[in-house]
């Protein structure tokens, strides 16, 4: 061998080693080693050069991209022995339905391999890494990658947010407009009803929101909010109905009632005798207002007035009656009854008035 690249390093009678410096494809090939005896012995061995493929690049993006435009991106690789093999991501995803190409180079030992991806652009892709990764035994598991970063333009996405799900009379409410497209949309319009807002006192744009204070039923309708950018326009809406104000019910407090009940009675005796009594009732202020039917309270206190004054009725009588009960005891003389007076009477009755039993009269 006559190469500066190829060295002796180890020779002996039982071992012959070389190297080989600065390794390239043209070094491929069988090698042979030989003993000079008697015979001469020789032993062979077939050196495998590989070619490592150069870093890949990525072709075909032209930023930016238009949503709904088809995209072809190319992934080129030049110089592997064998082929490498190319794999493509977005977002650390591997996409398989791919398109994959090799060729042999001039020299006939190595290839160049070429991987398409072919998409539409979506705006879900805005800002989504795309690489492409080239894998070959040369790279001892370190692959080479190339990414490219997709810029997409898109029209504006427009939603309406509301404050207030339920929205009632004398309530406010705040409508947000969000929007997001590429490039940003300009400040958004707040139409209702298809044409200016009517009332710019009670409502107030600033920026994307709209603030509605003091709602009443004519501000019942649909509002519009409409963004736009170079790419174009979009809009939605939002249809604002205006409730009644719920009636809600309130704590009440009930006022005790005063109840005035005069019941007069009249004894019949020698002396009349009137006695008046005066009851007052006072109502359950855990009673429920408006609540209806009979009176228990004031029934009670003119029954309990009535059995009072009878009471004393009966006490009176009875005292009246004990003080003009008694009982007499008198001996008459027999035959007093035709005399023209008292002391004749008493004269002619039988017996003396000496003789005569005494009267006697009880009180009691």
């Amino acid at each position: 061998l006559r190469d500066n690249r190829i060295e002796l390093v180890r020779a002996s009678w039982h071992e012959l080693s070389i190297s080989v410096s600065d390794v390239s494809l043209s070094d491929e090939g069988q090698y042979t080693c030989s003993l000079f005896t008697m015979p001469v012995k020789t032993s062979k061995a077939f050196l495998t050069v590989l070619g490592v493929p150069e870093k890949p690049q990525i072709t075909g993006f032209t930023s930016p991209v238009m949503e709904g435009e088809r995209m072809q991106l190319t992934c080129k690789t030049s110089g592997s022995k064998p082929a490498a093999d190319i794999r493509w991501f977005k977002n650390d995803k591997e996409v398989k339905d791919v398109k994959y190409l090799k060729e042999e180079d001039a020299n006939r030992k190595t290839f160049t391999v070429s991987s398409t991806l072919d998409f539409l652009a979506d705006r879900n892709d805005d800002g989504a890494v795309v690489s492409c990764r080239v894998d070959h035994e040369s790279l001892n598991s370190t692959p080479q990658i190339a990414m490219q970063v997709l810029e997409i333009h898109y029209t504006p996405l427009v939603k309406i947010i509301s404050s207030n799900s339920w929205p009632e009379e004398g309530q406010s409410i705040i409508l947000t407009c969000e929007s997001k497209g590429k490039p940003m949309p300009e400040p958004v319009l707040w139409t209702k009803d298809g044409g200016e807002l009517p009332d710019p006192e009670r409502m107030v744009v600033n920026g994307r929101v709209l603030s509605i204070s003091f709602l009443n039923k004519t501000d019942n309708g649909t509002y519009r909010c409409e963004a736009k950018n170079p790419i174009g326009r979009n809009s939605t809406e939002y249809v604002l109905i205006v409730h009644d104000v719920s009636n809600t019910l309130l704590p009440t407090t009930v006022i005790p009632s005063l109840t005035t009940a005069t019941v007069t009675t009249t004894v019949a005796l020698t002396t009349s005798t009137t006695t008046s009594s005066t009851a007052i009732s006072t109502r359950d202020p855990n009673a429920l207002a408006g609540q209806t039917g009979p009176d228990h309270a004031l029934i009670g206190g003119i029954v309990a007035v009535v059995v009072f004054v009878t009471l004393c009725s009966i006490i009176l009588l009875g005292r009246y009656l004990a003080r003009h009960k008694g009982t007499y005891l008198t001996n008459e003389a027999k035959g007093a009854e035709d005399a023209p007076d008292a002391d004749t009477a008493i004269i002619n009755a039988e017996g003396s008035q000496v003789n005569a039993e005494e009267k006697k009269e009880y009180f009691i």
